[in-house]
């Protein structure tokens, strides 16, 4: 339970670190264009790496477009994510299984 913990809050963290170096385009005018061609692939690719299967994939897809695109660098598609995955969905799975309990 505590490696799980530990792995979730790595995640948050460098989820926020990753939206933060997105968003330093951003708010470099002139450097950001050049940066994010730079950027865009790799933010994909980190996705992929932080958040397996296909929904791992379409997320690095979504990042990927959403840092390459010229003012969408003020989504934080990592923190999304991470909301998704350890919020979200884990508390649809706790409420089906608490369903199937009674």
């Amino acid at each position: 339970m505590a490696a799980t913990k530990d792995k979730k809050i790595k995640y948050l963290f460098l989820g926020l670190l990753f939206d933060l170096a997105g968003m330093l385009s951003f708010m470099l005018p002139g450097i950001g264009e050049f940066s994010d061609v730079i950027w865009a692939p790799l933010a994909g690719w980190l996705m992929t790496r932080m958040y397996k299967g296909n929904l791992g994939k379409a997320a690095g897809v979504v990042t990927f477009l959403e840092e390459l695109l010229p003012g969408m660098d003020f989504l934080p598609s990592f923190t999304l994510m991470w909301l998704y995955t350890y919020v979200i969905k884990r508390g649809r799975q706790e409420a089906v299984l608490d369903a199937g309990g009674n």
